[in-house]
């Protein structure tokens, strides 16, 4: 089983935190969705015939497409490529895209999941964000998504805000869970170079939130969403039993995947190809009939690396069998008293031949994982 992701790089406008790559002008939408089938058909053996179960539009905003553009988008995966009856096929969407007959087309269209980009149910932060909706549109966005018939929905919410309380995140979690989505995915708030925020903190307009309150965040949102019966699958992401991201998962289990559209990143076990971020030079490219990708040819030493970052940051852990068999490397052999070490201060436990992160452990994910890395 294989992924598909779907990148569509237009926005209305530009959110002061987001360093994903966009446009806020929509001038070559039309050309660039004509492109993007364009890539599909040129980039159809990639994944050697594999039976794709997951479809994801991403960007950007997906939910600005028309049912003219999406519809297009939809037919020429399914012209191309082996689709499961089953597929979970993800958009995200902005609240205040999802009306009544917007909700219409995209379950029209195959849509059985959505990615809703609520962040937060506080006017105050939406407005310091620079996001299009208010709260009671990320309230009503839930609501016609439901009545629409929508049983598989996704949260975005954003933590250790500068000016946010410990309170006002709690009353945040309260509200989220008060709509009884399937699944929350939750991220903390990075402050990076090239976004407004970026700029504020080199003028020092802006300064972000110390390490210990966002941990403390942190933990408010594990023991939160656990009190509520979520599963915490991965480091940000919850969800009622039987409703992850199937995906998501994909990437972490380290299936293949293809994804289609300018940034977009493709990943096959041997080699990983990055799209050019770039509209105009995508579509130069594109109908020139050439694929604007760079391709990074994996070693030994990153398919062992990927492998420990991106399983360890799950509920089913890193395989230590899987590291031994299929890339040939020991961890316990070659790390064994540092793993020892932490699991002294239980931040890990190894059951089974799987490396878990604990509790603890889950705030030091990242460094962790970074300290397990083989060196080339």
């Amino acid at each position: 089983m294989a992924g598909l992701y779907i990148h569509i790089p237009f926005c209305k406008q530009a959110c002061h935190y987001c360093d994903f790559h966009f446009s806020t002008n929509q001038s070559t939408r039309r050309d660039l969705i004509a492109c993007i089938n364009r890539e599909l058909e040129l980039q159809k053996d990639y994944l050697h015939q594999e039976i794709i179960n997951t479809i994801y539009f991403g960007g950007g905003t997906p939910s600005l497409l028309s049912a003219e553009e999406l519809n297009k988008i939809v037919e020429s995966i399914h012209s191309i490529y082996k689709i499961s009856e089953q597929a979970e096929i993800t958009l995200e969407a902005n609240p205040d895209d999802l009306s009544e007959e917007k909700l219409k087309e995209l379950r029209l269209a195959g849509v059985n999941r959505l990615s809703i980009g609520i962040q937060s149910f506080n006017d105050a932060i939406l407005a310091f964000f620079n996001r299009a909706h208010n709260s009671t549109e990320a309230f009503n966005s839930v609501a016609r998504a439901r009545a629409a018939g929508f049983d598989n929905i996704s949260i975005d919410l954003m933590y250790a805000i500068p000016g946010q309380s410990h309170e006002l995140w709690q009353k945040n979690m309260e509200l989220a869970l008060s709509l009884h989505p399937e699944h929350i995915s939750s991220y903390t708030l990075t402050i990076e170079e090239k976004t407004a925020f970026g700029q504020w903190a080199k003028r020092g307009k802006l300064k972000g939130v110390e390490e210990e309150f966002a941990a403390h965040e942190f933990e408010l949102l594990m023991n939160t969403m656990s009190t509520a019966g979520y599963e915490h699958y991965e480091i940000s992401n919850f969800c009622k039993p039987g409703y992850h991201s199937k995906h998501n998962s994909n990437y972490w289990r380290q299936q293949n995947y293809l994804g289609i559209g300018p940034s977009a990143h493709s990943y096959n076990g041997v080699s990983r190809q990055f799209n050019v971020s770039n509209n105009a030079a995508y579509i130069r490219l594109l109908h020139e009939n050439k694929i604007p990708f760079e391709l990074e040819t994996l070693t030994p030493e990153n398919k062992i690396n990927e492998f420990i970052f991106t399983t360890l940051r799950t509920s089913w852990g890193c395989n230590l069998n899987y590291l031994k068999t299929h890339l040939n490397y020991d961890l316990i052999k070659s790390q064994g008293p540092y793993l020892k070490n932490l699991q002294e201060k239980d931040l890990i436990s190894i059951n089974d031949e799987r490396l878990l992160l604990t509790h603890k452990g889950k705030f030091l994910a990242d460094q962790i994982a970074s300290d397990l890395f083989v060196v080339s």
